[in-house]
């Protein structure tokens, strides 16, 4: 109806619990506005659970809220009922093909507001009147309109189904109950309606939960991206702006090197023709002498002839001449073998560069869903073959088995000199540098044996803690004997008990920070777990401490 130009809505002003216009209407403090009565009997009903809820929006509340009174709503609503039933004849919605029709209109029928449960009819505004008026009309329940209410008939009985079979789960009426379905688990609709009510709520629950957990993980999501989109812009930025660097130094030297080429040249010319100069006023002189001694060869006078001959000149030798020694020579071909060289030396540094930069973007890894291995064909799936590194053995260990093993011995082995070579430990690190998810075993014989795994820079000169494995930041150990252990990073030790075994797998993660020790036997036990932050590639290593004792990096199966 219409007050004073103002649409007022009669949806609007009914409760969303009875479907009723609002009685002594109360508002939630997230707006939504309810009878005073059900609501109060909606939040009895999830004491138990001390679960106070808006049946809306479900908000929830920690505590039950203290309700009073709309005073305004209510006046709304009391000007709604006087004038609800004075809607001019142009405000009439008449029943369309797909509306729901009043059952109780004549002639042209106007269109349903509500479904009666109880009376299994639909009714317009003003045939509804008598369900807010009427006493024992009001405890009917309505509903939005609906042309399935016959479906709440019994086909049998031709009764309304208010009646729920627990043991057919299906609805029945009250002379289903006796008859075959009797002695079945029956209860009323609207008990079972309660109870599966309680259902939904709590999954509806559940279901917000996880739509709140997963738009957290969208969201978390979406900061990867944009973690990844920024850090691959500044990776290319920067490794362009070093490369940018490196030709500009390339191209510096190229042009340098042109620049003492053309100097060279120029000083060489110039010495040689200040020689070819210096050859050619000889030559002139020579020929003038020789135009000399023609001229006396011609004198007819031998006494004059005689007389003059003696005062010519002796000849002296080229002072330029003797020093010309002509042979075929390498003028700057040599140049180009230099820089030809530099070139391979460059593109050996370039490709061992390339294989750690191509390592490095591989191993980004957002690590999203995928899990972490719990049994040991799961580990197995990351499984990685490590052979043992020459270079970095101390001399008293031998190496065997393709570099997969290595002992401890009495005597030194004839190693040559190296600098990644172990001077004082008993140790050996491998050839392959570790990244990603990596898996290996290691097989141990012998009195004690450290397992570890080390950053490529750790030092290898000299008995200081900044060379063995687990003294220091840049190593993580596990030192097995045969029934106890100890787990030692930067000089601090921990004692772990626990049975053990002659064959150990490893575990790392190297982008998560995550490195395991393992016995493994018929199943396999954890030692210790490293949670941390790798900042380099790891390798794989071995300590002894006693002669005889060995230990071999098994081939993955």
């Amino acid at each position: 109806s219409k007050k004073g130009g103002i649409q007022l809505d009669r949806e609007t002003f009914s409760c969303s619990i009875c479907l009723d216009l609002l009685k002594d209407p109360v508002t939630t403090t997230c707006g939504h506005s309810y009878c005073m009565n059900c609501i109060t009997n909606f939040w009895d009903e999830g004491e138990k659970q001390k679960n106070y809820h808006c049946p809306q929006c479900r908000k929830t509340f920690t505590q039950r809220p203290d309700l009073q009174k709309n005073t305004m709503l209510a006046a709304l609503v009391e000007q709604l009922k006087k004038t609800g039933l004075q809607a001019a004849p142009a405000d009439l919605h008449y029943a369309g093909p797909e509306d729901v029709a009043c059952d109780s209109c004549t002639g042209r029928k106007l269109k349903a507001i509500k479904s009666c449960l109880f009376c299994l009819a639909s009714f317009c505004e003003k045939h509804l009147q008598p369900h807010h008026d009427v006493a024992p009309y009001k405890k009917h329940k309505l509903v939005e309109p609906s042309n399935n209410l016959q479906e709440n008939i019994c086909s049998r009985h031709d009764e309304v189904m208010k009646m729920f079979c627990r043991t057919d789960q299906k609805c029945i009426c009250y002379l289903c109950s006796v008859d075959e379905h009797k002695g079945h688990d029956t209860v009323s609709a609207a008990a079972e309606r309660t109870e599966r009510q309680r259902e939904l709520e709590e999954r509806r629950g559940k279901i917000h939960q996880m739509i709140q957990d997963q738009e957290k993980n969208v969201k978390l999501l979406q900061q990867e991206v944009e973690a990844i989109n920024h850090s691959a812009e500044k990776a290319v930025e920067d490794s362009e702006k070093i490369f940018t660097e490196l030709i500009r130094l390339l191209q510096k030297r190229s042009s340098e090197v042109k620049q003492q080429i053309r100097s060279q040249q120029e000083t060489e010319v110039s010495r040689v023709k200040d020689v070819q100069e210096k050859l050619e006023q000889e030559i002139t002189e020579l020929k003038r002498k020789d135009a000399e001694l023609e001229q006396l060869s011609h004198t007819e006078d031998h006494n004059q002839f005689l007389l003059n001959y003696p005062s010519l000149p002796a000849l002296s030798e080229s002072t330029h001449s003797s020093s010309i020694n002509i042979r075929p020579l390498r003028h700057f071909e040599d140049v180009a073998a230099a820089v030809s060289e530099l070139r391979e030396k460059l593109q050996d540094v370039l490709r061992d560069s390339w294989t750690n930069i191509s390592v490095m973007v591989t191993d980004v890894d957002v690590l999203l869903s995928e899990p972490e291995p719990k049994s040991r064909d799961d580990f197995l799936r990351y499984s990685c073959e490590i052979t043992l590194d020459p270079n970095t053995a101390h001399t008293q260990l031998v190496l065997s088995e393709g570099n997969r093993k290595v002992t401890a011995m009495t005597q030194h082995q004839s190693y040559s000199s190296h600098p990644d070579r172990f001077t004082d430990y008993w140790q050996i690190l491998s050839r392959e540098s570790l990244t990603g998810r990596c898996y290996w075993e290691v097989e141990w014989s012998g009195e004690q044996v450290s397992v570890a795994v080390a950053y490529k820079n750790i030092s290898r000169v000299g008995s200081g803690k900044k060379c063995g494995f687990g003294y220091n930041d840049k190593s993580w150990a596990l030192y097995f004997c045969l029934n106890s252990f100890r787990f030692g990073h930067n000089n601090i030790w921990t004692s772990i008990s626990g049975p053990g075994s002659s064959r150990i797998g490893v575990y790392l993660n190297h982008r998560a920070g995550i490195q395991s020790f393992y016995s493994v036997s018929e199943t396999m036990t954890l030692h210790h777990r490293v949670q941390t932050r790798f900042t380099q590639p790891l390798l794989a290593g071995v300590t002894f401490c006693y002669f005889g004792n060995s230990a071999e990096f098994c081939k993955p199966k």
